[in-house]
């Protein structure tokens, strides 16, 4: 017998599908349903690696965490890692089969991988008691509907029903969930059950008679209003929505929405603040890699796109990225290699990661993502770097700094390092730093001792807490979004959803989608 199930959309892109679906599997597996997540297709560069070796992305990764069960390539069979406006690297089960432009997927290819996306979402209803699904961006883009293997496309297909989740802190909520039922099909429209309100501030008895007419106007009820929280998001999608110009600033905010400590930086165990500069490179990728520092006491961290802006950082970090080649030029074009290399020869603390430790040394060749062919680096560290067509991806362990590290690697670069001290699978040469391990930092001993290292070399009298752990900050984080559902939510109508599907007689609102 297949388990129950539930479909969570969204009005619109960042809606807080994610969030909310991570928090459904909270409060699902604390009443000991044994639950998993599932999204069909993901377009994200905020990825992880199984341990079986499958690349997924973080909010399936979060959200399988929330379910306290071990990601798979189940969970997230299809996601798309874009390369240009353009283009996406397509990875299907864990692994990378190509580049596609948009048209090339949405004309045919995305369509041809609904049958494997079904056998997921079927294999995992057949291990666990319930599998919450999370759409992408809205199900009423009437322009995709004919190939859509990720909103009700896949309700369709599997019989789910479907929550529609809103965000009112951006307005205009009431016409978005009319509007999204409105453009739906009948067939589709039968499945969305209802509403959850999201991010809303204030008196919710302000709010009721709206959710009545709602209802009266649509036949569906409202499940739930949530209240706005600072400090809940967790590893989520990047903004691709975003102008090219303005796109590397803005996914440095919706990583720190996304932080442990979105903004407030609690009080320095040591006399001194540590500040952290995080380089907004293009297609800048796990920029969830700096969460752990933004965690710890007296750390600001921050996401700067200028010269003038790394004058005061104690460490500058230069993180992944899907385009190093493209990211080495934006950095010399905005003057940050210029000023990145004047810090190293100060001997003050830099930090690349995958995509920013390549670029930290002396030459790339690069016939696979960009195929800008022979590329020099900024020559801060004795590496040599050529791109295979092979995409490494593994969870290594080792030590660091004294202490045990684990990481996890996503990369076509293969580095080759001629020199330095051994750090991880990289060196260090002086205050520069480099390594290809992405999630080191979350191991807490290691992070503190490089925290050490960078304070002494800052002249700063910081000093790590002693007892922060990020693993436990994180299980917080996911038991405060148990916690909104299971306060918040109509928890009865909700699994009722999940184990017997959509109500039967749901009315027509017209018109419909266009024929």
């Amino acid at each position: 017998m297949s388990g129950g199930g539930l479909l969570i959309a969204g009005t619109t892109s960042d809606a807080g599908k994610s969030v909310v679906t991570a928090g459904i599997c909270r409060w699902l597996v604390r009443q000991g349903v044994k639950v998993a997540p599932f999204k069909a297709q993901n377009m994200s560069l905020n990825s992880f690696v199984t341990r079986e070796g499958a690349e997924i992305g973080r909010a399936q990764a979060m959200q399988a965490q929330a379910a306290r069960v071990e990601p798979t390539a189940l969970m997230n069979p299809v996601l798309l890692k874009p390369g240009s406006d353009r283009s996406s690297q397509v990875v299907l089960m864990g692994k990378p089969v190509g580049e596609m432009s948009a048209r090339g997927y949405h004309g045919g290819r995305q369509e041809a991988l609904l049958g494997t996306v079904l056998e997921c979402l079927a294999e995992l209803r057949g291990t666990y008691d319930a599998v919450i699904c999370e759409g992408a961006g809205s199900p009423a883009e009437i322009n995709l509907r004919r190939t859509d293997i990720v909103n009700m496309g896949i309700a369709r297909n599997a019989r789910l029903p479907v929550l529609v989740v809103g965000d009112i802190d951006r307005g205009g909520v009431f016409a978005s969930f009319f509007g999204t039922v409105a453009l739906l099909s009948r067939e589709d429209q039968e499945l969305v059950a209802g509403f959850l309100v999201n991010k809303f501030r204030g008196d919710v008895s302000l709010l009721e008679p709206g959710l009545d007419m709602l209802h009266g106007l649509t036949g569906r009820p409202s499940y739930g209003v949530l209240p706005f929280q600072h400090g809940l998001g967790i590893d989520e999608e990047d903004g691709m929505g975003v102008p090219p110009l303005e796109r590397s600033r803005e996914w440095g905010r919706v990583s720190m929405r996304g932080a442990v400590r979105e903004s407030t930086v609690t009080a320095p165990v040591g006399e001194d603040v540590l500040r952290v500069a995080v380089c907004a490179i293009p297609l800048m990728s796990n920029f969830t890699d700096v969460d752990a520092l933004a965690a710890e006491p007296g750390v600001v961290v921050r996401f700067v796109d200028r010269a003038e802006e790394l004058a005061d950082a104690d460490l500058v970090v230069v993180p992944g990225t899907r385009g190093t080649v493209k990211a080495l030029e934006w950095l010399r074009e905005r003057g940050l290699a210029d000023a990145i290399a004047r810090r190293a020869a100060e001997g003050r603390p830099v930090l690349g990661i995958c995509g920013g430790f390549q670029l930290l040394g002396e030459h790339i060749e690069d016939e696979v993502e960009s195929r800008a062919g022979h590329v020099d680096g900024l020559g801060l560290l004795p590496v040599r770097v050529r791109f295979a067509r092979e995409k490494t991806l593994t969870r290594p362990v080792g030590e660091a700094l004294g202490e045990p590290v684990e990481g996890y690697e996503i990369h076509h670069g293969v580095a080759q390092v001629t020199g330095g001290e051994p750090f991880l699978d990289g060196c260090r040469v002086g205050e520069v730093w480099g390594t290809h391990w992405h999630g080191s930092l979350e191991s807490d001993g290691f992070r503190r001792a490089f925290l050490r290292e960078v304070a002494a070399a800052a002249g700063r009298r910081f000093m790590p807490a002693a007892d922060t752990s990020f693993a436990a900050l994180r299980e917080e984080q996911l038991d405060r979004l148990g916690d909104l559902i299971e306060e918040h939510a109509d928890t009865d109508a909700l699994w009722r959803l999940i184990e017997s599907g959509a109500p039967t007689g749901l009315p027509f609102i017209p018109p419909g989608a266009p024929a």
